[in-house]
């Protein structure tokens, strides 16, 4: 049965190409296609898969005359209108489920790197500087840390520490009861996470309302010498804050695979020296918005929006 084309608008495992093709669609791989150019074609389209690139607003959908669904490689949603795409009667799918445990498993890596000074020691020795008490960790047994956020991520992130023997608290403020899956993590208030995590982690998806929502005040309320991790989005954290605090030791350490402004090629010259500042902390951990795009996840992204869509489209 033919059911029309798909625009592919970003790099995927083929096992998409081939399932498409099996429910009847005819595939346009595209993945290094700007928005400007979808504009001007995807009045052709019944099904588009986009990333982060793609900004799917209603002057978008209202040009998309067949589009009868739209396909979210990944989990966030702040890129669609969804509201405006229900409207127009097209079908919206994610998939959250495909990366979240690389999501997790690279949070943890990165926390374990900064509570080893693993990055730091793997320079010097790298250039004959052999410190060992400069570089001493300290361990994760014991510690509090805070999960705040405990949907897809948020919650595998919770198992991948299990083992570890921390004591986790997580907090949801959209949940009641989450917890009672994982007899390992306490459900919290978010003050007690404030008051006493040594970690806190961030799984949130970006709105009007966690837009900024670690920022000064936030940072005020926490213990002393917390350690921040995001794996979500970088208007989770207000850049300019985080840098103060890790000034004055209010905060010790960051680990940050997101950031505010991720187009490098964009920074104005005060983000360029706003950054330069956070770039220069030895005890903050970076990475390129990497965590959830591991060679597992390719496959399970695109292997998921495949059984979703195939639901959808038999109901």
């Amino acid at each position: 049965m033919k059911r029309g084309k798909v625009l592919i608008t970003d790099g995927v495992h083929p096992v998409l190409f081939q399932g498409l093709e099996q429910l009847g669609f005819e595939n346009d791989y595209h993945p290094n296609i700007t928005l400007e150019d979808v504009h001007q074609i995807i009045h052709q389209y019944e099904g588009i898969v986009i990333n982060s690139k793609i900004i799917a607003d209603k002057t978008m959908f209202d040009k998309a005359q067949k589009l009868i669904f739209i396909a979210r490689l990944g989990s966030g949603m702040e890129i669609i209108d969804q509201a405006y795409a229900q409207f127009k009667n097209i079908h919206v799918i994610n998939s959250p489920e495909g990366n979240r445990n690389a999501v997790a498993e690279h949070a943890l890596g990165m926390l374990l790197s900064l509570a080893n000074n693993l990055n730091q020691a793997d320079r010097e020795v790298r250039k004959m500087h052999w410190d060992r008490e400069k570089n001493r960790g300290f361990e994760l047994y014991g510690k509090t840390i805070g999960i705040i956020g405990f949907g897809h991520t948020g919650s595998t992130f919770a198992k991948r520490l299990q083992g570890l023997e921390m004591n986790i608290l997580a907090y949801d403020k959209y949940k009641t009861d989450y917890t009672l899956p994982f007899s390992f993590v306490k459900e919290a208030k978010l003050e007690e996470i404030k008051t006493q995590a040594d970690i806190i982690s961030f799984h949130l998806p970006l709105t009007n309302e966690t837009r900024h929502y670690c920022n000064k005040t936030f940072i005020h309320e926490c213990k002393k010498g917390v350690i921040l991790i995001n794996t979500s989005r970088g208007q989770v954290i207000k850049t300019n804050d985080l840098i103060i605090a890790l000034e004055n030791g209010k905060v010790s350490g960051a680990c940050l695979d997101v950031f505010e402004n991720e187009k490098t090629h964009t920074f104005s010259e005060q983000e360029k020296e706003m950054y330069q500042k956070l770039y220069d902390y030895d005890q903050v951990i970076l990475s390129p918005h990497v965590a959830g795009w591991t060679h597992e996840s390719k496959y399970k992204l695109s292997k998921i929006i495949l059984e979703k869509l195939e639901k959808a489209l038999l109901n």
